[in-house]
């Protein structure tokens, strides 16, 4: 019997040895990457004019459509997530809110185009980006009034921040609200010069498609 023992001993020691095959890890969402993307909304401007005594300030208001585009870098092995991104915007914000009474005629405002270039932070959630944004924003504001107009670029600051989520590896999509503040300029209209200081709200839907990072 002790010589079967060792038998048996010596039969499991020439064995090969199996060890289970370890665990292939799935690495998560990275939001690293260039992208670009189309956006579009609806703004509510906030202009207030000031001229001669009066007082005539407008709310123009409208939908707006443009495209961006910037590049995210997510933190080795943190959910932080830094980056910058820059757009463009058309606006048709100029209608029925857009004009008051001024002497014996009427003032208006309109703005076509918006842009602006932010700094992003964002706290990333895998597939799910809670950011705040920053930075310099840019519009061409113009004044109408007793059939002459004037206009100008006008330079601000905006601030706001929104959600986004990952599609798929490349398509995201989100909601944004911005606020900005294109402080106060100076027009030549009807004989007068008029002042006016200019803020914007807006709300954006976009659309983007992140490029891997070894683009």
């Amino acid at each position: 019997m002790i010589a079967g023992a060792a038998g048996d001993v010596a039969l499991a020691a020439d064995m090969p040895s199996y060890e289970p095959a370890p665990a292939v890890s799935v690495p998560s969402f990275s939001w690293s990457g260039p992208y670009v993307g189309l956006q579009a909304g609806y703004d509510w401007f906030d202009a207030k004019n000031r001229a001669n005594g009066f007082s005539p300030a407008t709310k123009p208001d409208g939908f707006t459509v443009g495209a961006y585009l910037g590049y995210n870098h997510q933190l080795d092995n943190s959910p932080l997530v830094i980056g910058i991104e820059a757009d463009a915007n058309y606006s048709d914000a100029d209608a029925h809110r857009g004009t008051a009474a001024f002497g014996g005629g009427r003032i208006s405002n309109s703005f076509d185009f918006t842009g602006a270039v932010r700094g992003r932070v964002g706290y990333a959630f895998n597939r799910f980006l809670v950011y705040g944004a920053g930075g310099v924003a840019f519009a061409d504001p113009q004044i109408k009034a007793g059939g002459s107009s004037d206009d100008t670029i006008a330079v601000g600051w905006t601030i706001g921040g929104g959600v986004e989520a990952a599609l798929s590896d490349n398509v995201t999509a989100r909601v944004e609200y911005r606020y900005s503040d294109f402080g106060t300029d100076s027009f030549s209209v009807a004989g007068s010069r008029v002042k006016s200081d200019v803020n914007d709200n807006r709300v954006l839907l976009g659309l983007g498609y992140k490029f891997s990072t070894g683009w």
